[in-house]
C-alpha cells in the first residue's frame, strides 16, 4: 500500500469563510455575519475604542488609517470619524459586501484582500486586531514583512497573563494559541520585527488566565 499524501490545510479564504457560514465564533441564528465576543463585548470594546480614538485625536493630522481584518465592523465604526480616510480590509467576499451594504461614509471604503499575500492599501496607521493570532507562522512573517510600510501599527493578541512560550506554530484557523500556553509576539522568533514599541494602549482581561493586549508600534 502507497504511502498517504499529508492532507494539505485549506486555503485561508476557505478557511475563514467556513467561520462565518458555521457561526463558529458565536452569534445568533439570525446574524449574517459575528466576528466573536472580542468584537461584541462592550467590556472588551468599549476600553479598546476609547484609548485608540485617544491616539488618533492627540495627532497634529488625522490619518490614513488601514484596518487589516475588520471582521464585521463593529469596532472599526466606531473609528471612522477620527480618520482622514478608513480603509477596512477582509478576506472573505461575502462579508466585504455586506459592510458595503451597511456602512457608508464619506471617508470608508471597504476592500476584499489577502492581508498576508496581496498588496495592501497605502496609510499612515495600520490596525490588526486579534488576527495574527488565528494565523499561522508563515502567514504572520508575509504580513509583517508588509506592515514596515505604516508609521504606525496597533496590534492587539489574545496572550496568557503567566509566563508563556511566544509564537508556537498553529494551523490557520478559528482556534488560537492559548491552548498550547503560546501567542504571539512579533519581536521575538521566529519574527523579531523591527520595530519601536510607542506604548502600550490597553489591556482588557478576558478570563482569570489570559487578557487582550493592545500595543502601538511606530516603524522606523
Amino acid at each position: 500500500m502507497g504511502k498517504q499524501r499529508k492532507k494539505e490545510p485549506w486555503p485561508t479564504k476557505a478557511v475563514m469563510s467556513q467561520i462565518y457560514e458555521k457561526k463558529m465564533w458565536g452569534g445568533e441564528a439570525s446574524t449574517d455575519f459575528y466576528s466573536g465576543m472580542g468584537s461584541h463585548a462592550l467590556g472588551i470594546v468599549n476600553p479598546y475604542v476609547e484609548e485608540v480614538l485617544e491616539f488618533l485625536n492627540s495627532l497634529d493630522k488625522k490619518l490614513i488609517l488601514c484596518d487589516l481584518g475588520c471582521g464585521d465592523f463593529n469596532v472599526g465604526r466606531q473609528l471612522v470619524d477620527s480618520t482622514q480616510k478608513y480603509i477596512a480590509v477582509d478576506i472573505v467576499p461575502a462579508l466585504i459586501e455586506r459592510n458595503k451594504g451597511l456602512f457608508k461614509m464619506d471617508n470608508l471604503e471597504f476592500h476584499c484582500l489577502d492581508i498576508c499575500n496581496d498588496v495592501l492599501p497605502k496609510g499612515d496607521c495600520a490596525i490588526v486586531r486579534q488576527v495574527m493570532q488565528h494565523l499561522n507562522n508563515v502567514e504572520i512573517n508575509k504580513l509583517l514583512e508588509k506592515l514596515v510600510q505604516y508609521k504606525y501599527l496597533i496590534l492587539t493578541e489574545h496572550l496568557p497573563l503567566k509566563e508563556y512560550t511566544a509564537n508556537i506554530d498553529i494551523v490557520t484557523g478559528q482556534g488560537i494559541r492559548l491552548k498550547k500556553n503560546s501567542g504571539v509576539n512579533i519581536l521575538m522568533p521566529p519574527f523579531s520585527m523591527q520595530t519601536k514599541v510607542l506604548r502600550d494602549l490597553s489591556v482588557v482581561k478576558y478570563n482569570d488566565s489570559s487578557a487582550i493586549f493592545t500595543r502601538i508600534y511606530q516603524n522606523f
